[in-house]
């Protein structure tokens, strides 16, 4: 049999295979056959970018059927996210292929599945990143995996660069992993979203020893279904008003897409008020609930799930009618990696973006995430070098000012670089040289920045949209769609019912929010501060109540304006006073209050106090004075025990005020501006109920989160 002869049985065979995951119709794109090519008859490494729908999951699910009829191991496939395995897993299934899955939410069922595996019924196995910095999966079970796997498939690669607007320090684990593949085992990369410099890194990653650098199949991003349109209007209430009074305009089903998770919430809630079919969707939300509303959206049960980027990657509802952005994401390519979920099979589909004042205030957040400062990272590699045993990650916590999910990240990071290891019982380090990038780490932060300014650029052009984000991507054919709004001329309405806004505004300023007490004390404080387990009752404070949230849509917009770092020391607007009384109002404690007390501010001794003179005055309430500050002023600290240390004896109750609030025979009214970790309110809790408070009701304006 010739060369020719054996590529195009090859090719028949990969057809045929094709035609039983995707229908009679299927035909092999080129770029597909050549990736199938590369890894069935070649064993080579590979990366293939090209747009959401274009066929990448079959470029897997082929080449594992083939290289499995050709006596190879399973497939193994990194996959970040448990939506895209569910989909994966039902499209394997279709094609005769058997699938399983390791995740967290599976435990119970890992001994079966590695049973299953070495009994050769497995054909894919999808692991998700994290479990490659789990000690025993990664010394046991990772190695034995790899030794006999047919196809190593990263998927959604643009998470391994941390140039990727998606990055995730778990990926960075595939680089050793590929490292150590035995020689012969081909790997494929795909991801629809990376511009050149991330499709460099990752290719660079892919490099294989032997064999030399990985083949790039890029292709032309475009997506001829999409009609893509910036609707601008002057405040969240029109916005949000908009979205109910067009929504039943949009084709089909689709996602709304919202930047937090309390503007999720809201923005579900007054949909599902004004009549629509909607869910909630988050990190937050219950992972059954999250599955039954996954399904919901599949069978047009609903007309949209309302989701942060939690609902990105990976979910496939090929008829997706429309992608609605209640504020913009902080990339163009972010962006267009979400709004790809669209348009997969149908002529149509309709992508709208409506842009928000607050979106820079949230993104400035989420850039406040980024990589510590290197004398963090030095103060946590003694601390660990220092202990002398391994360290858990609550145990670490108290003793460097890094709160738990950065802290994570870094760590996850440093592992990667050698620095520490994670093993049994938490983390330890190596001992290894350990340098700190800060140059990468500053050009990282100014593409962030860069890209910040490409999405304002978006929505303010008057060329073509789509166009525009293509190029973010550099992908060589962008061209004028001839479809978005600018393009053709057409433009959504901006207009908004007055009566519309109104339901809206009313909705969104509707205000009062539940704050629960702490009850435990962190972990490492027991030593310096004498506490530690639950909050003794006769200390904890009873649930409290807050205006609003920083991060709502509604009040959280006016509130960081009021509370914003370097704002004017003023008095509560009358609005904001209003909306609180309806506050106290609604509040069903089993107790009226019988007295007010206040937290002293440095910063804003005003606005404190004076808001809870009126309260007092309104309520007809004694107020009884401050709980004042001492000594030198407190640093904003990032993690429980390292702001409970910082506010223990920073905090103290005078003793005029102490000896007013021993006579008071009912609860005291606590009233702060803002509530961060909620460990001030927990010391001064301690201080009125030591002092003989019978309970204690927390108010404030905010509450971070």
């Amino acid at each position: 049999m010739t060369t020719a002869e054996t590529a195009e049985t090859l090719r028949d065979e990969a057809e045929r295979c094709l035609r039983a995951l995707a229908g009679d119709d299927a035909r092999l794109r080129d770029d597909q056959w050549t990736a199938i090519h590369a890894l069935v008859a070649e064993r080579r490494r590979a990366l293939v970018v090209q747009r959401t729908g274009w066929g990448k999951s079959a470029v897997y699910f082929v080449a594992t059927r083939l290289l499995r009829d050709r006596g190879a191991g399973p497939t193994v496939i990194v996959s970040p996210l448990l939506a895209l395995m569910r989909n994966q897993i039902d499209a394997a299934t279709g094609a005769g292929i058997h699938a399983r899955t390791i995740n967290s939410a599976n435990t119970a069922d890992w001994d079966q599945i590695f049973a299953e595996v070495a009994a050769g019924t497995v054909d894919v196995l999808l692991v998700s990143p994290e479990r490659l910095g789990n000690p025993d999966f990664r010394d046991l079970v990772m190695p034995r995996l790899a030794a006999e796997a047919g196809l190593v498939v990263v998927d959604e690669a643009h998470c391994v660069s941390d140039w990727g607007h998606d990055f995730r320090p778990d990926y960075r684990r595939l680089r050793t992993l590929l490292a150590d593949l035995p020689a012969g085992i081909p790997v494929l990369a795909t991801t629809a979203t990376a511009n050149a410099r991330v499709t460099q890194d990752v290719a660079e990653q892919l490099v294989d020893p032997a064999d030399g650098e990985a083949l790039v199949l890029r292709g032309p991003l475009a997506r001829e279904s999409l009609r893509l349109a910036v609707v601008r209007l002057p405040s969240t209430d029109r916005r949000v008003a908009w979205l109910a009074e067009h929504l039943d305009r949009l084709p089909g089903s689709g996602i709304v897409y919202t930047l937090t998770v309390a503007a999720a919430q809201e923005v579900a809630g007054f949909l599902r008020d004004r009549g629509y079919e909607v869910a909630a969707y988050s990190g937050q939300t219950d992972p059954e609930d999250r599955l039954r509303a996954e399904r919901d959206l599949l069978d047009n049960k609903l007309k949209a799930l309302v989701a942060t980027s939690a609902l990105g990657m990976g979910f496939d509802k090929p008829d997706l009618g429309f992608i609605v952005h209640l504020g913009a994401p902080q990339s163009p390519v972010a962006y267009y990696q979400q709004v790809g979920r669209a348009g997969r099979r149908v002529d149509r589909a309709e992508v709208i973006l409506l842009p928000g004042a607050e979106d820079r205030d949230i993104w400035a957040y989420f850039a406040g995430l980024a990589f510590p400062p290197e004398p963090l990272v030095r103060a946590t590699l003694d601390t660990l070098a220092a202990a002398g045993r391994p360290l858990s990650t609550g145990a670490l916590e108290p003793r460097v000012d890094l709160g738990r999910s950065r802290l994570e990240m870094m760590l996850k990071v440093l592992d990667v670089d050698g620095a520490v290891q994670r093993v049994k019982g938490g983390w330890v380090a190596t001992g290894r040289p350990w340098s700190y990038d800060r140059a990468r780490y500053e050009r990282v932060a100014a593409e962030r920045a860069r890209e910040q300014r490409a999405m304002l650029e978006y929505i303010a052009t008057e060329g073509c949209r789509e166009e525009f984000l293509r190029r973010q991507l550099d992908d060589p054919a962008a061209a004028p769609c001839g479809r978005c709004d600018n393009c053709t001329g057409r433009h959504w309405p901006a207009d908004v019912t007055d009566e519309g806004a109104a339901h809206a505004r009313d909705r969104l300023r509707r205000p009062g929010v539940a704050v629960p007490p702490r009850r435990m004390w962190p972990t490492g404080v027991k030593d310096d501060l004498g506490v530690s387990g639950r909050i003794a009752a006769d200390v904890v404070a009873e649930e409290g109540r807050a205006l609003g949230r920083l991060t709502d849509i509604g009040w959280g917009n006016r509130l960081r304006e009021l509370l914003a770092d370097g704002a004017p020391d003023t008095d509560v607007p009358t609005e904001m006073f209003d909306a609180l009384v309806k506050v106290l109002a609604a509040w069903d404690w089993p107790r009226r209050p019988a007295a007010v007390v206040s937290i002293g501010s440095r910063t804003r001794p005003r606005l404190v106090r004076g808001l809870a003179e009126r309260i007092a005055q309104i309520g007809r309430l004694p107020y009884l004075g401050e709980i004042v500050p001492v000594g030198d002023p407190v640093p904003r600290r990032h993690n429980s025990a390292q702001r409970l240390r910082s506010v223990w004896q920073a905090l103290a109750l005078p003793d005029d005020t102490a000896t007013a609030v021993q006579g008071t025979d009912g609860p005291i009214l606590l009233v702060d501006d803002r509530i961060e970790t909620g460990w001030t309110i927990t010391v001064a809790t301690r201080l009125l109920r030591t002092a003989g408070a019978p309970s204690v009701l927390p108010l404030t304006l905010a509450v971070t989160a």
